[in-house]
């Protein structure tokens, strides 16, 4: 029998913790934290082809604009913001990045949705190009080698990744508070981070429910796969009940390597030494296509991952890293600084992607994981996440749906509305320091949608193209180019133009210079990039 005692996850000490953070002067410090968004799109032509037009010029350069690049394809692009303390001004830079996208974009369109419309054969979308430095080939031959072991059209998915760190501040307020001031704040500040993590892990599935957004695709997006879907239209795909196809296992998680992958959420150093067994391990089928054909590069290296960014993971630790860093050394030598949420899907129907209420809700989620008493995670307790976000992204609508909490089913619902109980007091909190209510109104705004399914992105999605028998590809090409009117409308001022036409050119700027600048051979480049020792150093 299914467990059905939701008591709620907070105890005093939560509670306590929260209010001592975010009162007085630690309440100042709270609200410095940063928020920032990176959103992917494809570019496609009117008809909603994929683009095979390069880079525009107009963006900059895609190897060194700090705002505007390219992730996987040449036609994928990725929006960055700055980081902000407040998400409302965070998402006012959005739509500013948007609005000078536009008006540099020709005929072309942002594909409002995080599955692909139309795409030519796998072998025919086009790679990102970086440039003819070292580094710019780098990242060329990084995305060659994705090419090779997942296939290119699985790298055309786009998503919105949240950006969130808590001022330094707070962590020496919370060490005081624990009589931990004695601990390297460093290691203090990523050991919290961890935690973060842990509970995000265990809940996350939650955010699949109220965001996820991607229940049908292109049945072209298939290539003729074995899949479980059901036929909606001539053209369409779906699955009844799911709400993000995306975070579903048609994405990374089916490849052999990357489902073996568990790294430790416990400690840091745990996470590091995963991640470094894998960018280090040879893994035999990508030994046997080898990195070099007919005198050209295809991959890096032939382990388990090229990189450490290789591995799709639903939240990372990061840390800005310093040129020609690698993500994992800069962990390893001065700790967690942000984590970076991944699992968003595009909401077809905001213009930006991503709305002011749930970067609201995520902030109080996140801060609620954040505070929240996080046990550390067994591989079991991780498997278990694993499949309760499985099945939430395959099956999250349905009646009765259970999910595995502690080895035991319980009920989603009641599951939900119990995490939702112990976010008020921290949507409350956060509404009191900014003196506004947005917090609780998006909290409010999660409840309807756990009561009301129809309220979903993911049942919008399905229920929109019912009511206007559309498939897929006509649905998201409607909404794609509504948005393109609405930020063509909104030219930015003259003064915005001139700043950003002027940080484009800088960009290109700085491309030409590195090139200019190269010394020493790729060959050379690649073999001083993949020799590398993680050394712990604490601060």
């Amino acid at each position: 029998m299914a467990n059905t005692n939701f008591a709620s996850p907070s105890s005093g000490a939560f509670l306590r913790r929260l209010s001592a953070l975010s009162s007085g002067p630690n309440g100042a410090a709270l609200r410095q934290g940063l928020r920032g968004i990176e959103r992917e799109s494809l570019r496609v032509t009117r008809d909603g082809a994929l683009a095979t037009t390069p880079h525009p010029r107009a963006f900059g350069s895609a190897l060194t604009h700090p705002l505007i690049t390219t992730d996987y394809s040449e036609a994928l692009i990725e929006l960055i913001t700055p980081a902000e303390h407040d998400v409302a001004r965070t998402l006012e830079q959005l739509d500013d990045l948007h609005r000078f996208s536009y008006a540099h974009l020709g005929n072309e369109l942002l594909w409002n949705d995080s599955m692909p419309g139309m795409l030519p054969a796998d072998q025919d979308i086009p790679i990102g190009w970086y440039g003819t430095s070292n580094i710019g080939m780098l990242k060329h031959v990084y995305r060659r080698g994705l090419s090779l072991r997942y296939g290119r059209t699985m790298q055309c998915i786009a998503g919105i990744h949240y950006n969130y760190s808590l001022h330094e501040d707070v962590w020496r307020a919370w060490a005081a508070l624990d009589n931990r001031s004695a601990v390297p704040a460093v290691d203090f500040q990523s050991e919290r981070y961890f935690a973060l993590i842990r509970n995000f892990r265990r809940t996350s599935w939650l955010l699949m429910y109220l965001f996820g957004a991607s229940p049908a695709l292109n049945e072209q997006f298939l290539r003729g796969r074995p899949n479980t879907l059901e036929t909606f239209d001539a053209t369409t795909r779906y699955l009844p009940y799911a709400t993000s196809l995306r975070m579903s296992d048609l994405g990374y998680t089916n490849n052999p390597a990357q489902s073996a992958l568990l790294p430790s959420y416990d400690t840091l150093d745990g996470y590091l030494d995963v991640l470094a067994k894998a960018v280090s391990e040879p893994y035999p089928p990508y030994e046997a296509m080898g990195t070099q054909r007919d005198g050209e590069w295809v991959q890096i290296n032939t382990n388990v991952l090229q990189i450490e960014n290789e591995f799709y993971s639903t939240i990372r630790p990061k840390r800005i890293t310093q040129p020609g860093e690698r993500p994992l050394h800069a962990l390893s030598s001065r700790g967690v600084q942000y984590i970076e949420v991944r699992c968003l899907d595009i909401n077809p129907f905001e213009p930006t992607g991503i709305s002011l209420e749930t970067t609201r809700f995520m902030d109080a989620y996140l801060l609620y994981c954040a505070i929240e008493d996080s046990p550390l995670l067994p591989r079991a307790a991780n498997e278990e996440a694993n499949e309760n976000f499985a099945r939430i992204t395959k099956q999250g609508r349905k009646p009765g749906l259970t999910l595995a909490r502690d080895g035991r089913e319980v009920s989603m619902h009641g599951w939900a509305d119990s995490l939702l109980d112990a976010i008020e007091p921290v949507a409350q909190a956060l509404d009191a320091l900014h003196g506004i209510d947005e917090h609780m109104t998006a909290l409010k705004a999660q409840r309807a949608r756990l009561a009301d399914v129809s309220l979903t992105p993911s049942a919008r999605v399905l229920d929109t193209m019912r009511e206007r028998h559309q498939s897929f590809n006509t649905f998201a090409l409607e909404l794609s180019t509504q948005h393109a009117d609405y930020f063509r409308r909104r030219p930015l001022s003259a003064e915005t133009e001139r700043e950003m036409m002027a940080l484009a050119a800088k960009s290109l700027d700085d491309q030409a210079r590195i090139e200019r600048d190269e010394s020493g051979s790729f060959d050379a480049f690649v073999g001083a990039y993949r020799a590398y020792t993680l050394n712990r150093i604490s601060v």
